[in-house]
């Protein structure tokens, strides 16, 4: 394969793996940085791999026309958009691809971050191949009128059910990460909630599509890790993943791998006939669009074991980790190698076949990863900003901790950008079962040192006891 020059369009840990998935397949890099983010370490990381010339500093990484110009200037070859920021904006895919000087897009075509990226459109695709989808619309709602008789039918169908507090869910059709949602209990209350996501929709994402959906109580969160290769016509699953432990947001804090575990759970419906639909779905689904990148195809699964498309994430994902921690390749030593999702993710967004089915794909252990945070659980996850002053753990065979708080690495305070999210490392554990996993999860969190200030000088706010505490309940309904 022709050797790339990869900018990487992102920043924090994500850039850091990204980097090294580019080190480890031979590959030059780019790294661009902010003012808020100079002592990051993807900017240090960078530095050692590739001297001052593999970095640029940048005004924004939000600003199309700044990532372009460095791929100019520094002759890159490719794009990586990480997850966030670009990853999902087809325009800026169609653009790299399309512009006088392309680059290549790592990630799926531009076409097909279009048609998944609604979830209306998804929701229809997804019907016309008899894929399971939660009851509600399946086009955009501009009526208010129309919302209002759909709301009504949803409201009916729940108390039929025996549902005896019904709720409606309106959402931005082109939303995703828990953002604009809204869960409505009651028809006085919709219209308004109608009106705001609808406002919202068009001022953040520039499309007033809402969608209107049943509200299903009670269900547990999983994905499907999916790769394709370019053309669309050969796809495999990594495995399945249970993130069903959130914020009141919906942000995701724990996940993991496989989705259940009925090994040691017993659950009111067969576990494994949910986890093969879902991932059969999910791949025939990626065949039948031409999916031909790294992608997730999330579901939702309710008490009974009903399973539900909710939306298809066209980008690499934050836990796109703990999948390739369980996932084997045939010829692999078990226990021991792992798959490198994003290194799959450069190796096919840069023309290469597969070279595999879905026959040498295998599955070992459990895997976890927790999703360290400077916030506060008790006080609605509120982000806390502050001083980092001591980051630190026991190095284990069984752990990898992705971090670009550099305290860990050279043990220097570090101020937490209030520029974006607190998110300060991603640590994803191994064990051979959900019990020994489990195990080994509660003792990282236990021999974590993260300490330091707020900006009023009171100990810094984490979410590192709230992550301990639903260790021993992952995977229970």
């Amino acid at each position: 394969m022709p050797q790339h020059k990869i900018l990487i369009a992102n920043r924090g840990e994500i850039a850091m793996r990204i980097l090294s998935a580019c080190v480890r397949l031979g590959h030059g890099f780019v790294c661009v940085y902010t003012e808020a983010d100079a002592a990051s370490g993807h900017v240090r990381l960078a530095r050692e791999q590739g001297g001052e010339g593999s970095l640029r500093r940048i005004r924004s990484y939000q600003d199309a026309s700044e990532i372009f110009a460095v791929a100019d200037a520094t002759n890159a070859t490719a794009v990586h958009p990480g997850y966030g920021f670009f990853a999902e904006d087809f325009r800026f895919a169609r653009r790299a691809e399309t512009r006088d000087r392309p680059l290549v897009f790592i990630g799926p075509s531009w076409g097909v971050i279009r048609d998944l990226g609604d979830k209306i459109n998804t929701k229809r695709i997804a019907r016309s191949l008899g894929v399971p989808t939660i009851p509600g619309s399946d086009r955009p709602i501009f009526d208010e009128m129309e919302a209002v008789e759909l709301a009504l039918t949803i409201f009916a169908f729940q108390r039929e059910q025996g549902i005896a507090e019904g709720c409606v869910l309106v959402k931005a059709s082109a939303g995703g990460g828990g953002m604009g949602i809204e869960e409505v209990y009651d028809l006085d209350a919709f219209r308004s909630a109608y009106r705001r996501i609808r406002n919202y929709a068009k001022r953040n994402l520039s499309d007033e599509g809402v969608l209107i959906e049943q509200r299903i109580f009670d269900f547990n969160h999983l994905e499907v890790q999916v790769a394709g290769e370019r053309g669309g016509k050969n796809a495999v699953h990594f495995g399945t993943r249970n993130c069903s432990v959130q914020s009141l947001g919906r942000q995701k804090r724990i996940e993991v791998a496989p989705g259940f575990d009925a090994a040691s759970i017993e659950y009111a419906f067969d576990a494994g006939r949910v986890l093969d639909a879902i991932t059969s779905h999910s791949v025939n689904m990626a065949l039948a669009v031409g999916y031909d990148n790294v992608g997730t195809w999330e579901w939702i699964v309710t008490p009974k074991g009903e399973p539900f498309l909710m939306e298809v994430n066209t980008r690499i994902q934050v836990e796109n980790g703990v999948s390739g921690v369980i996932s084997r390749l045939r010829g692999a030593d078990r226990g021991e190698a792992r798959v490198d999702i994003i290194a799959e993710q450069l190796r096919l967004g840069l023309g290469e076949p597969l070279g595999y089915t879905q026959a040498d794909v295998s599955f070992s252990g459990v895997g976890i990863e927790y999703r360290v945070i400077a916030e506060d659980p008790s006080n609605r996850f509120t982000p806390c900003l502050g001083r980092i002053e001591r980051f630190s753990w026991r190095p284990e065979p069984w752990l990898a901790v992705s971090t670009q708080v550099p305290t860990a690495v050279t043990g220097e305070p570090y101020d937490i950008p209030m520029d974006y999210d607190p998110n300060l490392a991603l640590a994803i554990i191994w064990g051979a079962d959900l019990r020994e996993a489990r195990a080994r999860g509660e003792a990282f969190l236990d021999g974590l040192v993260l300490e330091g200030a707020d900006a009023s000088g009171a100990p810094l706010a984490t979410n590192v006891a709230f992550l301990r505490a639903r260790t021993q309940t992952l995977l229970h309904f």
